[in-house]
């Protein structure tokens, strides 16, 4: 007869492990659902710009706001300080090369021409003198060297009529002797009398052109301080507008202080900004036009500034043919500067996403248009319209290009 064995209440072993293993799988479960929903964005659609990823002609230029200004500006510093005393042009006249625009008034500098001008007087009058005591001189030499002349021809006679009667024995030794030493000392003397007036000369010649010299760097002295009388009427340095002038009745002005810029107006330029992004693309000469009234005009990069300020760069464009009737200085206009040679490519219009991404990686539509995946992309030039993509796109496909500053670190969007 079988016997009935009773089952023991409670969980067995196996439950214990079924449960445990139970329990694992839905932690897992949990990890996962929970690590996708971290990477996951949802948001409303219409809250979002997409486009659509195209193949077509990249035209290489930026556009660039700048504003007129005249061809060249010369900027007035005071040659000499001193106060305004008259005001004879105001701002924004149209002056000539040399009309007056300001006066100056300067004592110290005319302290200075006075002391010029007695300085040189006196050295005139020393230059006088000098002439005077060598003429003098140069007489009394002349005379001593005549009598001398007189003397030695005198006494030559004597010398030579004693000697013959010496020789006859008609005088005694002595008398011949001492007829010949009076004859050979006035040989002495009149050498050394003409030696002297030689010298004399020289000296004279040597020291009077000495003080000429003097007397002409004196002459240049006073004829700059003269000059610099003359700088104390401000004048305009070429034909022009006066642009500012910052000088008032009464003001002192300081050597070498800025007091005006005169704005030549034979011909006018645009200058632009441009965002340092491009620093090593933009150089001179290249290609560049503005639309104005429906009409194209050619413009050239004519100079590139080198330093770099809040992000921006400036640049010098002129017209190369005709200009708008119109233009005045200080007006906007829109340019397009040409970089490179326009070329097919993928293109991507310009959206906000760039900001955020460095144009690094972009956010692709899936076919049904309800999600969008991270792809990482390559991003090339750049216009005012488009971004050319070097890679990580094909044509046809769409993406969103508004800001991704709301994304966070979201590799896949849902889109409601």
């Amino acid at each position: 007869m079988d016997i009935q064995i009773e089952k023991k209440k409670g969980l067995s072993k196996k439950h214990i492990t079924y449960i445990i293993g139970g329990l694992f799988v839905v932690f897992i479960v949990w990890k996962l659902i929970s690590s996708d929903a971290g990477s996951v964005f949802r948001t409303d659609k219409n809250k979002l710009t997409t486009a659509e990823v195209i193949k077509g002609k990249f035209d290489d230029y930026i556009s660039i706001n700048g504003s007129v200004a005249p061809i060249a500006t010369i900027y007035m510093d005071a040659y000499e300080g001193g106060r305004v005393v008259e005001k004879l042009i105001e701002e924004g006249a149209i002056v000539k090369k040399g009309d007056v625009i300001l006066k100056l008034e300067n004592r110290s500098l005319y302290e200075q021409i006075l002391a010029s001008e007695n300085n040189l007087a006196l050295k005139q009058n020393d230059l006088r003198s000098t002439k005077i005591n060598f003429d003098a001189r140069q007489i009394e030499g002349r005379k001593d060297f005549v009598k001398a002349d007189y003397e030695l021809l005198k006494l030559k006679r004597t010398y030579e009529q004693n000697k013959a009667l010496y020789e006859e024995e008609l005088i005694s030794k002595e008398e011949y002797l001492t007829s010949k030493e009076n004859y050979e000392l006035s040989q002495k003397q009149y050498e050394i009398i003409k030696l002297q007036t030689e010298q004399d000369k020289k000296l004279r010649n040597t020291t009077l052109n000495e003080l000429d010299s003097d007397l002409a760097r004196m002459r240049k002295t006073l004829s700059m301080v003269y000059e610099r009388i003359d700088h104390l009427n401000v004048r305009a340095p070429a034909d022009g507008q006066l642009g500012f002038l910052d000088a008032e009745i009464g003001q002192s002005i300081n050597q070498g202080e800025r007091i005006g810029q005169i704005n030549v107006l034979t011909d006018f330029k645009i200058e632009a900004d441009i965002d340092e992004h491009y620093i090593d693309r933009v150089r001179r000469e290249l290609s560049a036009n503005l639309e104005r009234n429906n009409a194209q005009y050619s413009l050239r990069l004519r100079k590139v500034y080198p330093e770099v300020r809040e992000g921006k760069f400036k640049v010098d464009l002129v017209f190369t043919d005709k200009k708008p009737e119109t233009i005045r200085a200080g007006q906007s206009y829109n340019i397009k500067l040409q970089l490179g040679a326009s070329s097919e490519a993928l293109l991507i219009p310009r959206g906000g996403f760039y900001q955020s991404t460095g144009g690094q990686y972009i956010f692709v539509l899936s076919e049904d248009g309800k999600t969008a995946y991270k792809r990482n992309i390559q991003i090339g030039k750049l216009n005012s319209q488009y971004y050319e993509v070097l890679e990580g796109l094909e044509p046809g496909e769409k993406v969103i290009t508004s800001g991704y500053d709301s994304f966070g670190n979201a590799e896949k969007i849902i889109l409601k």
